[in-house]
């Protein structure tokens, strides 16, 4: 599994938004890091473990015009 390292002030939306490509992915990753779900802004050094792409996939409801491509 990946992780990502944080920078000081990132936030989760932003981070689901760079690292995962889709700001909506926000539960995914408080799934993987529940021991941060009380950080809204997050210090520099905190390693949190992002997704995997099998994990995730995108459904056939959404359009494809709102679809991240990869």
């Amino acid at each position: 599994m990946a992780s990502y390292t944080t920078k000081q002030g990132d936030m989760w939306d932003m981070i689901a938004y760079t690292q995962l490509g889709d700001c909506s992915r926000v539960g995914d990753l408080l799934q993987l890091n529940p021991q941060y779900s009380d950080v809204y802004i997050f210090p520099a050094g905190i390693s949190l473990e992002l997704p995997s792409e099998e994990d995730y996939s995108i459904p056939d409801t959404i359009p494809p015009w709102k679809q991240v491509a990869g």
